[in-house]
């Protein structure tokens, strides 16, 4: 399930610092060394990779250089702490971290994460200097949001330039509030006393963790490495999900980034936190100060969002739709109940081509069942497909004239699931292929005989379709069954298993951590996998996300896309011939659709602030920019009143507003007039 695959992962990432000498303000920090155990977990998870990882890496001088040359971006992504001739200085370790393997020499881990922490020592020395003196907000600079593709420092002169551009950044941001100078200055004062303290709380655990999990990357990037406290972390990560703000979160450079948002979680129904937005700054009430958790330790931030439940929490966001400003919303903590995890239905009543449709529809946030329940027999156990199952008959008894299948934004969860529940829809033969790490392939199959419900289908996927949902949506399609309906999925189609290292080597009755990695792939039953590309809607729709920024695309170390056998199947559906009338059809409905627009235009806007990479730093263009931001949302905003006022007046499609699923009444309008 890819939604465990993030969780609490970047717990590993942790920031250090030492003293920088002749600045008015110091930060002092002890350097960190390695533990006994660590070099025999080094070698058992090489081996693991090696040996039983279903790409099986080789491990070499090509394998050591891509292991340092990750764990320094692992570690400063942003290039903002090391200069060029740091970097140069770690070119003596280029070539040997293969031979660590064998002589348990892992001291050059250590040598660079200390030079590392010396680096933020420095950098917050200088923030806390440079903050006693205000700056002028009618210069003409600007600020280099990502530094990526940047080149290294080449000196400390220059490092200081752009470390004041950006601490003039983040003061520019909270003075374009209102906020004076004292006011502003203190905040970003506090900031970096709370990052201080953040990087003395530093580990050897955490810096051998971020090293191990730079190198077990190169696999694939579902395998990990949880060093101990993250494994116990990971192993209780089901009930942790489920308390809090019901957001998943991770490390991303020095950000706290959201993975997924859980359904029925406070966030998930205030509909203003979505996945990829990052949270800067955390408030335990409406009257206290803003925590800025920039460059925090990410248990130290979950602590900080988590509370009793009815307690109110504000979060400071920086949206991924515009990464130009922040907001702050507010949210009361709350414990997700299982049942708001759960499928839920829906009867739709569209007028569609001019005639009163009704319409099931049906969304599934994960593949779940209750697998102790269905182990002792319980006839009442819950499963997605049972639920799915017990919505389908509701509907027929209200003589329904279609079906919906919504799973956007589900991760994935039991495959048994996915196949039972693609069950629902063919009478039998084969849903999945699944093929290890020795070339064995199987087949997964529906095997009941029968069809539970053969009328007109779409299944909803976006880009955070994932797993599971990718093997369900891709049986529908192979089979004909269904028309697809959305962006392009995630492209997960790789399966881990979970590796006690405690049950490989034995070190002091230590506890030495977890490693999951991948064992298998996915395939259809066309032959074609499902990782990488994912699966293609019949009817697709542009994505506000780019697919070398989110998804299976987004890393370089994912495993490729191939292709094997096909299956023995028929296809049981007749859309297929269908399908490039209803492209068409839907083509020309686009042409006129406001909220097609508004996706359009959410696109452009999103490509140029991404393209422009720079953020103005003078007060008054800034405020122009922000301004004009604020006017066009306001704008779409009544227009969106407009949309709904006409919709209680029975004038158009209820679910207008939501494109996707509007989209998907109209296709099924569609198939019923071909089927005439």
């Amino acid at each position: 399930m890819i939604k465990q695959t993030f969780i609490y992962l970047a717990l590993l990432i942790q920031l250090v610092g030492t003293a920088c000498a002749g600045d008015s303000t110091h930060v002092t920090i002890k350097k960190i060394v390695s533990e006994e155990q660590q070099p025999m977990v080094y070698q058992a998870v090489a081996q693991l990779v090696s040996s039983y990882h279903y790409n099986k890496l080789k491990i070499d001088d090509a394998f050591s250089s891509k292991v340092l040359d990750n764990y320094i971006k692992h570690l400063d992504q942003n290039k903002l702490y090391f200069t060029a001739d740091d970097i140069k200085s770690f070119e003596k370790f280029r070539y040997g971290f293969d031979d660590a393997v064998f002589n348990t020499n892992i001291q050059p881990v250590f040598d660079i994460y200390n030079v590392y922490q010396q680096r933020i020592a420095e950098r917050i020395n200088y923030s806390l200097n440079i903050i006693k003196q205000d700056f002028d907000f009618n210069a003409n600079d600007s600020f280099m949001i990502d530094r990526e593709k940047a080149p290294w420092f080449k000196d400390t002169a220059e490092q200081n330039k752009v470390w004041y551009h950006k601490i003039k950044y983040e003061c520019l941001t909270i003075r374009s509030t209102g906020k004076d100078y004292k006011s502003y200055s203190e905040t970003i004062r506090k900031r970096y006393e709370n990052y201080e303290k953040q990087v003395s709380k530093t580990k050897s655990e955490d810096a051998f963790g971020l090293f191990m999990n730079s190198l077990v990357e190169l696999a694939d990037p579902h395998t990990n490495y949880f060093s101990p406290r993250i494994a116990e972390d990971f192993n209780n990560s089901i009930s942790l999900s489920l308390e809090g703000i019901g957001a998943q979160l991770r490390t991303d450079g020095e950000y706290t980034k959201v993975v997924e948002v859980i359904k029925g979680g406070p966030a998930d129904k205030s509909k203003k936190i979505f996945a990829n937005d990052k949270i800067i700054g955390v408030s335990q009430s409406k009257d206290s100060d803003m925590t800025n958790v920039i460059d925090w330790r990410i248990d130290d931030v979950v602590a900080l969002i988590r509370g009793k439940k009815g307690t109110l929490v504000r979060l400071e966001i920086v949206s991924a739709s515009d990464p130009s400003k922040t907001k702050i919303i507010e949210l009361i903590r709350d414990k997700i109940k299982l049942e708001d995890q759960a499928s839920k239905s829906t009867l739709k009543e569209v007028k569609v081509n001019g005639k009163k449709l009704k319409i099931g529809v049906v969304t599934i946030p994960t593949f779940y069942i209750d697998f102790a329940a269905a182990q002792r027999h319980d006839p009442n156990y819950t499963s997605t497909t049972r639920d799915v199952k017990k919505f389908i008959a509701e509907f027929k008894n209200q003589h329904v004239d279609g079906l919906v299948i919504d799973l956007r934004n589900n991760g994935g969860g039991s495959l048994q699931e996915a196949i039972d529940l693609t069950g629902l829809f063919i009478k039998s033969g084969p849903v999945v292929q699944v093929k290890d790490a020795n070339g064995s392939v199987r087949s997964e199959s529906d095997l009941d005989g029968e069809t539970f419900y053969d009328g007109p289908l779409t299944v909803l996927v976006n880009r955070f379709s994932a797993s599971a949902s990718e093997i369900f949506a891709a049986a529908i399609q192979d089979y004909g069954r269904g028309v697809i309906i959305g962006e392009r999925t995630y492209g997960k189609g790789t399966v881990q298993n979970v590796v006690n290292l405690n049950d490989m080597i034995h070190i002091n009755n230590k506890t030495l951590g977890q490693v999951k990695i991948t064992i298998a792939k996915f395939y259809r039953i066309n032959g074609s996998s499902t990782q990488h590309k994912g699966v293609s809607p019949d009817v697709e729709f542009p994505g506000v996300f780019d697919d070398d920024k989110y998804g299976e695309d987004a890393s370089p170390f994912a495993l490729p896309w191939d292709q094997i056998g096909s299956s023995e199947y028929e296809k049981t559906g007749t859309v297929d011939f269908a399908k490039p009338i209803l492209i068409a059809k839907h083509t020309e409905r686009m042409r006129t659709n406001p909220e097609y627009k508004y996706l359009t235009e959410d696109i452009a806007y999103i490509k140029k602030v991404e393209a422009n990479n720079y953020i103005t730093l003078n007060e008054k263009k800034y405020k122009e920019q922000t301004e004009e931001s604020e006017k066009i949302k306001k704008k779409r905003e009544e227009e969106r009143k407009a949309i709904i006022s006409k919709e209680k007046k029975g004038e158009e499609n209820k679910d207008a507003t939501d494109l996707i699923l509007s989209e998907s009444e109209q296709v099924i309008g569609d198939l019923l007039e071909l089927k005439k």
